[in-house]
């Protein structure tokens, strides 16, 4: 009776574990309902700027602040040559998958990756 007991615990851990790896792997790989895009939120009024993530390119934005640098490539988008003091937007590297962000304080600018309305 206990071995049949420990048997059917065994099973049950291991269709967890199964389950909890495929959960965790799908939300690792980027798989996402929709096409991604980044937005880049500045300044006071909190100006949103869509970028599309299809096309290699680089945007200079003046936020009011300072002009920030965001250099989009192979689907995948980041701060670059940050003209603050402290370049920690830098840091962040490439944003690739959904919900993604990196903020430039003294730009005040964030550069969130979004799904595609």
């Amino acid at each position: 009776m206990k071995q049949k007991k420990l048997i059917i615990n065994l099973i049950f851990a291991a269709v967890i574990l199964a389950a909890a790896g495929v959960l965790l792997f799908l939300r690792n790989s980027g798989v996402s309902g929709s096409p991604l895009a980044a937005e880049l939120t500045y300044g006071d009024a909190n100006t949103v700027l869509p970028i599309s993530l299809d096309k290699d390119a680089v945007y200079d934005v003046d936020t009011g602040y300072l002009t920030v640098h965001i250099e989009v490539k192979d689907g995948a988008a980041r701060f670059v040559d940050s003209p603050c003091p402290d370049h920690i937007c830098e840091s962040y590297g490439w944003l690739t998958q959904e919900n993604q962000t990196a903020t430039c304080l003294p730009a005040r600018a964030v550069l969130t990756i979004v799904p595609v309305p």
